[in-house]
């Protein structure tokens, strides 16, 4: 299970964005919050059970099998999301991911990552700032996208929806880990 890095004070009851209604709770970050490799994904995803008890879902489990076979450790990642709450209900996507912006923004200054790897279109077009950005025809290379070494890879729950694109997560992993491991951090 992935380490959760508590939101910052000031942020804690967010309002700007309207998810609040909603009635999930911010979640900020999870994983090593000094770790030079920032993953970015779509939203949270479900952490706990009916029960209320922790458990790793599909998302989780997919990328740490995957980035461990590639040569990455689970220390070496940090993962963040364009949306600090997971939706429940149909909301204004274009405004809530815009004003969410913000938020990674505020990551970004912080955590001065080195790679940055974009999971899912949702997650890609949103920090690329293109609608029409879409994993297919950017995984496999490399893109300076607001400053920061870039790339991406298919969301891990597209994978296990679709097992005949795991050896090209794989292969966006590796790709990941072999710059990582030529930095020499």
């Amino acid at each position: 299970m992935l380490k959760e890095e508590p939101t910052p004070d000031h942020l804690i009851n967010c309002q700007e964005c309207g998810l609040y209604k909603q009635g999930t709770r911010m979640v900020w970050g999870e994983g090593n919050s000094e770790a030079r490799i920032m993953i970015i994904l779509d939203n949270p995803g479900a952490r706990e059970n009916r029960d209320g008890e922790s458990f790793v879902c599909g998302t989780r489990q997919t990328l740490q099998e995957v980035a461990n076979e590639a040569g990455l450790n689970i220390d070496d990642l940090y993962v963040t999301f364009i949306l600090k709450r997971k939706p429940v209900r149909t909301y204004d996507k274009e405004l809530v991911r815009q004003i969410c912006m913000g938020h990674l923004e505020e990551q970004l200054k912080e955590k001065k990552p080195h790679i940055i790897l974009c999971l899912g279109n949702v997650a890609v077009q949103s920090f690329f700032q293109n609608p029409e950005a879409e994993v297919k025809s950017l995984r496999g290379s490399w893109h300076n996208v607001r400053g920061f070494e870039t790339t991406v890879a298919y969301h891990p729950l597209a994978i296990r929806r679709r097992p005949n694109l795991r050896a090209l997560f794989l292969e966006d992993l590796t790709l990941v880990a072999e710059r990582f491991h030529s930095l020499n951090l």
